[in-house]
């Protein structure tokens, strides 16, 4: 006889629900709230009860991450407060074994932004292999004995014999780093982020994996690791020209990191007009009937699309991919395929246009504009004020209802969805603000809406019991924590994280 779902009351605590406003207490069944009230009418039985203090929110989800990089980048040299080149070095030559591996250095940062060569990274770990990723990780610092290890790497476009890798040649060399993890060090740091997400009140991730991103291994293996655990849930989101080989795979979209262009902040973002800094105009890594090829065979397969596009050129160039779709499967079978953008930066009435006549959900990271935006920031410096005011431009996409997911592009920026909020509801650029009520919908329901599930990443009756609880101190209401929170620079201490009516974290066990 299979024994039945346990039923947990949860009280005490102030509820986020629109279904159910100043809900005080739910009733869980399983994976599932099946009841949701005011604790002194709630149902009778021989339940289970919880007693909570604090707010109890909707389970934070991240719609772009990178796992096993966030673990290595969490375990790894950290490079991020790195003042310039001799302080990198400096930190470089306190490490050792046969590899090390460290993320994090932004040049725009520095006083002085000259880039240590490939000899200096040797005489200050002398024969070691070294691969420093950049904070952007579209080009890395790699030291001679790494570099020998790939062949024809001096061919490859991104190389340069003396400065940072990128394209190509970078690609190469980290396909090449993260193949000599063993899959028990692939699940060792795949669980350490997973850890760490759910301590932040993420009950979801999106993965974005791909060939040349984390490897077909590192993919399937962090699907079965976040299911066998139970825990925080992963989707995943699988970078290559392949709808078939996506959905066996276990994905839910052949799409996510599919590369068009790279970075603003290595310079390889494709755009219309050249870089303030530099005479180029970044790079194209997909051609236009790649993309329209690409889109006509997932709607065949029905399974979704999707492509990493941060330039004005690589966006415009998915639109122009989409068009040519559209001649052949026409315009309504792609508008219903909840297709997505990965980060859309800069966009103009023309391009959101485009944007809605196709149907594309966008995946913002509203960190990159905390982090880089403003006056002098790494967008200013590459961009020009002119275009760096034009960057994610969140209320004209809600204001003409392009459905928008927040994420953290981690370990870019890291998983830290309370300061996302800020960043959506306090950007540089004034006019780009939205509501505190809309942030939150992005960092929560709409994510489950963009994979198809639209009944999810809100708590109500019928809803599953995916939640975090929230200390709040002497707020009592759900909407006045959000918008203390979004106003202050402090976030919140997590209590609990439930995902499906099973804890996967709590403060109070560690």
């Amino acid at each position: 006889m299979t024994s039945q779902p346990t039923h947990t009351l949860y009280r005490g605590a102030r509820i986020e629900s629109p279904a159910v406003p100043g809900a005080d207490a739910m009733l869980v069944r399983g994976a599932d709230i099946v009841w949701m009230g005011n604790q002194a009418q709630a149902p009778s039985g021989d339940f289970h009860i919880e007693q909570l203090e604090g707010i109890v929110l909707p389970a934070f989800v991240d719609s772009h991450v990178h796992t096993t990089a966030t673990g290595l980048a969490q375990t790894g040299l950290d490079l991020s407060q790195c003042r310039g080149a001799n302080d990198l070095l400096d930190k470089l030559s306190m490490q050792s074994g046969d590899l090390v591996i460290g993320h994090g250095w932004d040049e725009t940062r520095w006083e002085i932004p000259t880039l240590p060569t490939p000899a200096e990274l040797d005489r200050a770990a002398p024969g070691t292999k070294v691969y420093l990723s950049r904070v952007d990780v579209h080009s890395a610092l790699v030291s001679p004995r790494l570099r020998a290890a790939v062949d024809g790497l001096e061919g490859a476009t991104g190389y340069s014999a003396r400065g940072a890798l990128s394209r190509d040649a970078h690609h190469q060399i980290r396909t090449l780093v993260l193949s000599a993890l063993t899959s028990s060090q692939r699940r060792t740091v795949q669980s350490g982020t997973l850890t760490h997400a759910a301590r932040r009140g993420v009950g979801a991730i999106h993965e974005c994996g791909g060939p040349l991103i984390s490897g077909e291994d590192d993919f399937t293996e962090l699907l079965a690791l976040a299911k066998s655990q139970g825990g925080v849930e992963v989707t995943g989101f699988w970078g290559e020209f392949d709808p078939r080989k996506a959905r066996e795979m276990g994905a839910v979209s052949a799409g996510g990191d599919l590369f068009v262009d790279g970075s603003f902040g290595s310079r390889t973002a494709l755009l219309r007009e050249p870089y303030t800094d530099d005479a180029g105009r970044g790079f194209s890594y997909t051609h236009v009937d790649e993309i329209a090829q690409h889109l006509v065979a997932c709607v065949r397969e029905n399974i979704a699309a999707g492509f990493h596009a941060i330039g004005d050129a690589a966006i415009a160039a998915v639109l122009e991919g989409y068009a040519k779709a559209a001649a052949t499967v026409g315009t309504t079978a792609l508008r219903e395929g909840r297709h997505r953008l990965e980060h859309a930066e800069l966009l103009d009435a023309g391009l959101i246009r485009g944007l809605v006549e196709y149907g594309l959900t966008v995946s913002a990271q509203p960190a990159f504009d905390a982090r880089w935006g403003g006056p002098g920031g790494m967008h200013e410096q590459r961009l020009g004020a002119g275009r760096a005011a034009q960057l994610n431009p969140l209320a004209a996409l809600y204001n003409v209802g392009v459905p928008v997911v927040f994420g953290s592009d981690s370990p870019v920026t890291p998983i830290a969805p309370w300061a996302a909020l800020r960043g959506a509801c306090r950007p540089h650029h004034e006019q780009h603000a939205v509501s505190v009520k809309t942030a939150f919908a992005a960092h929560t329901r709409a994510p489950w809406r963009s994979i198809g599930n639209d009944s999810c990443g809100v708590l109500a009756p019928g809803a599953l019991a995916s939640f975090a609880v929230w200390r709040a101190d002497d707020i009592a209401d759900p909407s006045a924590l959000l918008r203390a929170v979004v106003d202050s620079e402090e976030d919140p201490m997590c209590e609990r994280t439930v995902v499906r009516g099973r804890d996967v974290f709590r403060a109070d066990v560690g």
